[in-house]
């Protein structure tokens, strides 16, 4: 529901000319949605993965996680590795530099977006505006991952890949998976008091998924 929001939002952006390229910047959503659509057909069939899309498609499987900690495993991937690449790959070598301002755009709509399912998640669920509350306001709501951080990560990963051959690229790649993995593995398992917060949200959410779907449309 997420993505399918995300992927309309920048479509209607093209569409009102939000951005200073509206062809390239549809190049970029069709390569960026690819990587996404490719890795869950590939897990499906039993293909090879990357560990970080790995890692978030199987935890989609354990029921002790919250909507919140699934949505932000799922944006930390498609953000961290997925844009990065995408980037790349629509504006190779000195092209990178003027896709810059795009760029942080998508990025405004894809943080915007995911404060507003935070939000309906805040009116379905009050243990989400506790939550809010004592994490002080911050988009770092589960174990300090920041949209802001992310974006950044993305777009300087995106200008070191833009400027490599393909064996460059495929090792940096390697490299942002594994950290990606384990930074999704921290999302899903934040220890400490946080963790014991998170049962509490758990237990007083909706367990079925079609429902927290049409909740948050």
């Amino acid at each position: 529901m997420l993505y399918r929001s995300i992927t309309v939002a920048v479509q209607q952006g093209i569409e009102q000319g939000a951005f200073v390229d509206g062809v390239r910047m549809e190049k970029l959503d069709v390569i960026f949605a690819k990587h996404y659509i490719e890795a869950w057909r590939a897990y499906q069939q039993g293909a090879a993965v990357s560990k970080s899309w790995n890692t978030t498609f199987q935890l989609n499987a354990q029921d002790n996680l919250t909507v919140l900690q699934h949505l932000v495993l799922g944006i930390s991937t498609h953000i961290n590795l997925d844009l990065a690449v995408a980037a790349a790959e629509t504006a190779p070598g000195d092209a990178i530099a003027d896709l810059e301002t795009d760029f942080n755009k998508i990025n405004e709509v894809i943080a915007s977006l995911t404060n507003d399912e935070q939000a309906r998640l805040e009116k379905i669920w009050w243990p989400m505006r506790l939550l809010r509350r004592i994490t002080n306001n911050r988009d770092e709501a589960v174990v300090n991952f920041s949209i802001g951080k992310a974006r950044q990560l993305a777009w300087a990963n995106a200008v070191i890949l833009a400027g490599l051959d393909s064996q460059g690229k495929e090792k940096h790649i390697q490299t942002m998976d594994t950290t990606i993995a384990q930074l999704n593995a921290r999302i899903a398992r934040p220890g400490g008091w946080m963790s014991y917060l998170l049962k509490a949200v758990r237990w007083f959410e909706e367990k079925n998924v079609g429902k927290v779907i049409s909740l948050l449309k």
